[in-house]
């Protein structure tokens, strides 16, 4: 997910069905299925696929955005996508869009993906869209719910709802020492999220939204897509430049995902990251009188993980229902890591949470900040054949982000494998961060029990012979490490461009004014910086020397 994002009381995650600690994984996992085979090149026009003709025929029809707070300059439609590729006449689902039209007279337009997985690209589009209005000098700039997400038939796995009388208890503390009973949790989990999903999640995941994307590209008179993604939203489009590589346009990709590292490496990488943002923001807290852990950088290290397990042992109540815990502050905290620019409101927020008992400011970060007024079953229809927006589930956003990185990753260890690794494994994630460690360990779990999801990530993009790619990688990303920069630039091969950006944070577009003005240039005009250039911390220079590791 980019930096600034919006926050929101509304967005607070109710407790209901997974409620405690181990609620907002739960809440996230979800039964992906085997997705299709994708296409290896990009020959075969996709329009010329049996059943496929009607999809590629579609022209957008713009309008009003429903919902409370939409931007009166943003306009929405919707485009139709088969619900299985591989069986386009079984099924269809409608996909939100929302743009911001030009200010010049071009036909041109970038599409926009803000990661997670399971961000909701036209709620994002409405919060943060100034971020974006350079681009509207020569382009539409447009967004989009993927499937599974917000608008776009939304998973769920049934926040809200009572959980079953035999249920075996959410309490992740316990649960990891008692490995039958975790198993039981999890299964039950998975039943929910198939439960209240539909059909949809049998057909979630990145290769199937990466073809979405191609029918939106056609949808927008585009011959090729010029393609903006961040975080999340960079595996999307590297997984549609290896499918489709003649179609590919200008694409900019920053805070660049892992094609390779499974799941467990990929956790563990993000608990060293977010532990290392978490000690730069308590080096800058322990500077200001108001800090909640005081002046002591030493004791401030001692009181985070303190106040976890003391939330996680007595959960505060919520004006929500339900209680607050201390892995949904853990999911909190790490929000609020993602930007320099929000450490102000983390700190005020953790103040009212240690001093008066205040949970309220602190939920504003649980979900992400993203900020859809979210209520009801998910049921909820505007009449356009999408999602009303007061109808998403409250549990989208968890929801759709485990079931999408359980369709993209192929290994599942058997129930007995997991029995006998659990410890090592909880060493291993602990070590690597004493306050995230256990939360990124539970995420890990949820794909337990689930189908094997997609081989065609790891094996099949790489040497991708598509236009060229601006790859843009933050020195001091707390969510994708530096290094899977690098690494999937040597897997896209030649197409790639690295843009080496030397500060802190998520995402360096709306941080950093050189990162800002170099992918700017290139969607706009199609000038790319040199290869290795960099830009500087304070973002406001750039140069073209090479520079090593830092």
């Amino acid at each position: 997910m980019p930096a600034k994002v919006k926050q929101s009381r509304r967005s607070a995650v109710r407790r209901g069905a997974g409620a405690g600690v181990l609620a907002l994984a739960l809440l996230g996992a979800s039964l992906p299925a085997a997705v299709a085979a994708a296409p290896r090149s990009g020959r075969v026009d996709p329009a010329d696929r049996p059943g496929m003709a009607r999809f590629y025929e579609q022209k957008i029809t713009w309008g009003t955005c429903a919902g409370p707070d939409m931007p009166k300059d943003l306009q929405c439609g919707k485009v139709t996508v088969p619900l299985d590729y591989a069986h386009p006449g079984t099924g269809t689902l409608d996909l939100a869009l929302a743009r911001y039209r030009t200010t010049g007279s071009s036909h041109r337009s970038v599409l926009l993906n803000f990661g997670g997985p399971g961000a909701s690209g036209v709620s994002q589009l409405a919060a943060g869209g100034k971020e974006f209005m350079d681009l509207t000098n020569g382009s539409d700039v447009v967004a989009f719910d993927p499937r599974g997400v917000g608008r776009s038939a939304p998973v769920s796995c049934g926040a809200g709802e009572e959980p079953p009388s035999d249920s075996a208890g959410s309490d992740v503390s316990v649960d990891i020492g008692r490995p039958q009973q975790l198993m039981t949790l999890l299964r039950q989990s998975a039943e929910l999220c198939a439960k209240y999903s539909g059909p949809v999640l049998k057909h979630i995941g990145t290769v199937n939204a990466a073809r979405d994307m191609d029918v939106i590209r056609q949808a927008l008179g585009q011959k090729k897509l010029d393609y903006l993604g961040f975080s999340y939203g960079t595996r999307l489009g590297a997984v549609y430049a290896a499918q489709f590589p003649g179609k590919v346009g200008r694409m900019a990709l920053d805070g660049v995902d892992t094609l390779t590292e499974p799941l467990s490496e990929q956790g563990v990488a993000g608990a060293q990251g977010q532990q290392t943002a978490l000690e730069g923001f308590l080096d800058w807290c322990v500077t200001d009188v108001g800090c909640p852990f005081g002046q002591d950088r030493r004791a401030a290290d001692e009181q985070v993980p303190q106040l976890v397990r003391s939330l996680d042992e007595n959960p505060v109540p919520t004006d929500f229902g339900g209680t607050f815990s201390g892995q949904d502050l853990v999911g909190a905290i790490g929000q609020g890591l993602y930007s320099k620019e929000m450490w102000p409101s983390l700190e005020r927020a953790l103040a009212a949470l240690v001093e008066d008992g205040d949970a309220r400011r602190v939920l504003s970060f649980s979900t992400g900040g993203y900020g859809l007024p979210m209520r009801g079953d998910g049921s909820g229809r505007n009449g356009t054949g999408l999602t009303d927006p007061q109808s998403v589930p409250i549990d989208n956003l968890t929801a759709a982000l485990m079931a999408i990185n359980c369709a993209d990753d192929p290994d599942r260890p058997s129930a007995a494998r997991v029995t006998r690794d659990l410890t090592d494994l909880r060493a291993a994630y602990e070590a690597a961060s004493p306050v995230f460690g256990r939360y990124r360990l539970t995420q890990l779990l949820m794909c337990y029990g689930r189908p094997k999801g997609t081989d065609y990530i790891r094996d099949a993009v790489k040497n991708v012979p598509s236009s060229r790619i601006l790859l843009v990688g933050t020195r001091g990303d707390p969510a994708t490490p530096y290094r899977w920069t690098e690494e999937t630039a040597r897997r896209l091969g030649p197409s790639a461009v690295v843009l080496d950006n030397k500060g802190d944070g998520h995402t360096g577009y709306t941080s950093s004014k050189c990162v800002h003005r170099k992918v700017d240039d290139f969607l706009m005009y199609g000038t790319l910086p040199p290869d290795r250039s960099s830009c500087p911390a304070d973002g406001k220079a750039w140069s073209s020397t090479v520079s090593g590791d830092s």
